[in-house]
């Protein structure tokens, strides 16, 4: 079993978190699969999507080390640990739980709770929070992390909602350790249409967009 170290290492090394949230559950293993093929390897799926914890049980049956699965839209402890026991490596909230915190991290988890003000920020860090999600970041932008990471340098942030091909970079080089994307990396029409290998090309291009706005 590879160590939650390692797991956050693979995680921010690639530095794209892929967020599923679709309103029917079939297909959705392939698509994680096509997620990977394109080399992002965490993959959130939402518990607003219908049967998550069985698409994690299912897709944590088929992938090895290598893919590291998590759950979002977590709100409590309770959820947190259905989807731990589901097979979900990661958990991830839209708001600051302490107490899902506080599971994930009985159960040696990566936890990422959701923030928006520099407050809640700090407080998920010094609740134990491996990352911090900042959300929505499109209301946001990347001046408002840079500004943050300022008096804050210690914390590792996350942007998401509203992260796009454009602006991935700038986020990244305004100090995010990682993004998180949703339908811009996983569009409903291309899932429901079958063009899997879109998915897979669209996960390429921003893992390398990731990868080049590190080199700056």
């Amino acid at each position: 079993m590879v160590s939650k170290e390692r797991q956050l290492e693979m995680l921010l090394d690639c530095g794209v978190v892929a967020v599923v949230r679709m309103d029917d559950p079939a297909g959705l293993v392939q698509v994680a699969r096509a997620l990977r093929e394109g080399g992002v390897n965490a993959i959130e799926f939402t518990m607003t999507t219908p049967e998550a914890l069985s698409t994690i049980a299912q897709a944590a049956r088929q992938f090895g080390d290598d893919t590291l699965l998590g759950a979002g839209t977590v709100l409590d402890p309770e959820t947190a640990r259905a989807a731990i026991l589901a097979g979900a490596q990661f958990i991830v909230a839209p708001t600051l739980s302490p107490r899902v915190i506080e599971l994930c991290r009985r159960y040696s988890k990566i936890v990422i709770p959701g923030t928006y003000t520099p407050t809640e920020m700090l407080t998920a860090w010094e609740c134990g929070a491996d990352l911090i999600k900042v959300f929505p970041a499109s209301t946001l932008g990347p001046n408002y992390f840079r500004d943050v990471l300022a008096p804050l340098p210690q914390l590792k942030l996350v942007p998401t909602g509203g992260v796009s091909l454009e602006n991935v970079g700038d986020f990244i080089r305004a100090g995010a350790v990682a993004v998180a994307v949703g339908s811009n990396l996983v569009s409903r029409r291309a899932v429901a249409e079958g063009r899997l290998d879109e998915i897979t090309d669209i996960a390429r291009r921003f893992v390398e967009a990731v990868r080049q706005a590190r080199k700056r």
